[in-house]
């Protein structure tokens, strides 16, 4: 008996190494059940990059073409009838697309000093114009029309160039205009001419060519995920594609499918719950509140200030989801300077608090009970609490109301080399009593972060 069920093991064991191509089924059970690639929840943040034709008129969003033609939006109308001759079509900005300044190296390495750990670029949006040379988008590609160039490519050279950083890529399932899927539409999906012929070819594409990491699925255009044929992309992607082993995806395959589905949950543009979610999360945000893509016709007050947007990484780390924040270059490829302001200032904050953002778990409490503004983290491999406080007191201390404390609670701020005074309060948590230092000794500016170990 001990030798037949060895030789029922060996099999056994011969079966699952040679059908690793039918690990996972084309079924939402089965390919829910596939664990998140560790490093996806380590790495935290990642920077958006929403770049194609729309950047070239830059005006209002990068919905430029739907709301101009499509819903005939009264703004856009004026704009073309006053900057460009009658006949003018959304297609004749792709030669205006011309990326000269466009420097790939000069991109990531902006990328790097944020503290990004991946980049996630739009390879084609829903005007469907690829910024690879695709052989399904003949003639609306970046390597036939523009600046004649494969712009992922160079990206994900570049990125490729940093060893902390990761390559993600976006990709959107429908075109607004494409006649298949207005075709297919028409039918009420029940013909499937469009992903048969342009998305699922396209995403095979990509995948093989630049093996992204990250792949940011986006636009069902109201279709279900049975005529974008999802599960079935997403079981060769998890079972025989080149980054099976590490390639994350998110939850917009089709309609329905959003924070239901998938690997990582975005759920809406910018979410931001505030409370601990049981499945990882990503809230994907714009540093210009009103538009992902580039537009010229922005404010200052429309940006958001680093402020604002540490505070929204800490939130959102603290409640166990990671922050890809966007940016969006010129069409003459550059990324202007509030934007790589925003992004140096960010890894300027991480270099000094990033042990309580990266690798982090979220904490048995968000954010104090008691005191605004503090937000927690922890390390249980360090056994260390992270509060992060948004406001440096007047009072010169901060009451921490959830921590509990014992005889051996120490107590430190991160980019300072000096323990910190405590006191206990009267039933748990505790009074930390900050050091009094000038403008110039000040380890950051924007948020501060306690380290608190021998604690509860």
């Amino acid at each position: 008996m001990f030798f037949i069920n060895l030789s029922l093991l060996a099999a056994a064991v011969v079966f699952l190494v040679g059908c690793g191509s039918c690990q996972y089924q084309p079924t939402w059970e089965s390919l829910d059940s596939r664990p998140l690639p560790a490093w996806f929840d380590q790495a935290k943040f990642g920077i958006f990059v929403h770049w194609g034709v729309f950047s070239v008129p830059s005006f209002g969003s990068e919905w430029f073409w739907w709301h101009w033609q499509k819903q005939q939006w009264k703004p856009y109308v004026d704009f073309m009838k006053n900057n460009y001759p009658p006949n003018f079509q959304y297609q004749d900005f792709a030669p205006e697309f011309t990326a000269e300044f466009f420097d790939a190296k000069k991109w990531a390495d902006i990328f790097a000093a944020s503290g990004a750990k991946y980049v996630v670029l739009t390879t084609k949006h829903h005007e469907g114009y690829t910024l690879w040379g695709s052989n399904y988008s003949w003639n609306w590609n970046a390597v036939d029309v523009g600046p004649k160039r494969d712009l992922v490519k160079e990206i994900a050279s570049a990125v490729r160039g940093h060893k902390d950083l990761r390559l993600g890529l976006y990709h959107s399932l429908f075109e607004w205009f494409h006649p298949l899927f207005l075709e297919d539409a028409a039918n009420n999906f029940t013909t499937n001419k469009f992903p048969l012929a342009k998305s699922l070819p396209e995403l095979y594409e990509i995948v093989n060519q630049y093996q992204p990491e990250v792949l940011w699925s986006d636009g069902d255009g109201n279709a279900p995920e049975s005529y974008w044929n999802s599960t079935g992309f997403l079981a060769w992607l998890y079972n025989d594609s080149p980054v099976r082993k590490t390639v994350v995806t998110n939850d917009r395959w089709g309609s329905g499918c959003i924070c239901k589905h998938g690997g990582y949950y975005t759920c809406t543009d910018r979410y931001n719950p505030g409370h601990l979610l049981k499945h990882k999360w990503e809230n994907c945000m714009t540093i210009d509140q009103k538009s992902w893509g580039y537009r010229r016709n922005a404010d200052l007050k429309d940006y958001l200030t680093i402020e604002q947007l540490v505070q929204t990484l800490v939130e959102t780390v603290s409640c166990g989801g990671n922050l890809l924040m966007n940016v969006g270059p010129t069409h003459d490829g550059q990324i202007t300077p509030i934007f790589e302001e925003r992004l140096r200032q960010m890894g300027q904050w991480l270099s000094v608090n990033g042990e309580a953002i990266y690798n982090s778990t979220p904490w048995r409490i968000q954010n104090d009970s008691v005191t605004p503004g503090v937000w927690y983290t922890a390390n249980p491999q360090e056994k260390a609490i992270y509060a992060v406080f948004l406001q440096w007191p007047n009072t010169g201390n901060v009451v921490l109301s959830d921590p509990s404390v014992t005889k051996e609670t120490q107590v430190g701020l991160l980019g300072y080399s000096q323990p910190l005074k405590w006191k206990p309060l009267t039933q748990k948590g505790l009074l930390v009593i900050l050091p009094q230092l000038s403008y110039s000794q000040m380890p950051c500016f924007w948020a501060w972060t306690l380290r608190l170990t021998g604690t509860a």
